[in-house]
């Protein structure tokens, strides 16, 4: 008999992590639970799972030069390090610098203490877990944010900023372009992933360019926010090269799909 694998998202308020428990609770053996919860399981309820994914964050780690107190990621690296389970780390473009079509193997130039601070922890975790880690770069997630997430919500988003300002506002944009997905597609590649069962690292993205104009136009349709352009000196114009994630799990990423999310949320 097939036995389902065995996923704990660690963060009980995440964005991230509650839309993939709603997503994949039906196809895996999945739990959700705090940061602290996670700090009371035993060696044996902890290394009863195949996979761990960390979606929790220190406000501290986002804002203050790299502590090891301060980052979730390696104290659970630590804590598993003993057993078989493989870790999925939640990592950020801001890794690399403002440019188009980034690789794997980029130099990478975090762009602030928070992508600073990410990039020690990837380091760390290869060395603690040497081929036990899936190490995912993320570009920007579109999705309304759950409602649950004001009860911990640590940083702010592209997409957390839209839907904070009131209707009456208007908002300024620069018509740079990025790299999105919306949360359904990301989750659709995450189980995709963990399929496959790899190790190493991965840019999770579109691989296309996408304006922001192209994105506020999509999320404009059902609300009556006034959005206006600035010029700013420094551009942030990005996409990640996905070649390699396309190669490992062979998913249709589509920008159509991308911006019909945008039109319904």
């Amino acid at each position: 008999m097939f036995k389902k694998k065995k996923l704990l998202l660690i963060g009980k308020y995440s964005f991230v992590s509650s839309n993939l428990f709603s997503f994949l609770k039906n196809k895996l053996i999945v739990k959700k639970i705090s940061f602290e919860d996670f700090n009371k399981l035993n060696d044996k309820k902890i290394s009863s799972f195949n996979y761990i994914c960390n979606c929790a964050i220190s406000k501290k780690y986002l804002s203050q030069k790299y502590k090891s107190s301060n980052d979730f990621d390696y104290l659970i690296t630590k804590k598993i390090k003993k057993f078989s389970s493989k870790f999925i780390f939640l990592s950020s473009r801001k890794i690399y610098s403002s440019k188009a079509n980034l690789k794997e193997n980029d130099t990478l130039k975090p762009q602030d203490i928070y992508s600073q601070n990410k990039l020690i922890t990837e380091k760390k975790i290869k060395q603690y877990l040497k081929n036990r880690y899936i190490i995912l770069r993320i570009s920007n997630l579109i999705g309304r944010p759950l409602n649950n997430n004001k009860k911990r919500k640590v940083s702010k988003t592209f997409i957390d900023n839209f839907f904070k300002f009131k209707t009456k506002e208007t908002i300024f944009y620069e018509n740079h372009f990025k790299d999105f997905l919306s949360i359904n597609q990301f989750t659709k590649i995450f189980n995709q992933i963990l399929k496959k069962n790899p190790c190493g690292t991965y840019n999770v993205s579109l691989g296309k360019k996408v304006y922001i104009k192209e994105i506020l136009d999509a999320l404009n349709n059902k609300n009556s926010l006034k959005f206006k352009k600035i010029k700013i000196q420094r551009p942030d114009n990005f996409y990640l090269n996905n070649t390699k994630l396309r190669k490992l799990i062979k998913i249709n990423i589509t920008k159509s799909e991308l911006i019909n999310y945008c039109y319904k949320i």
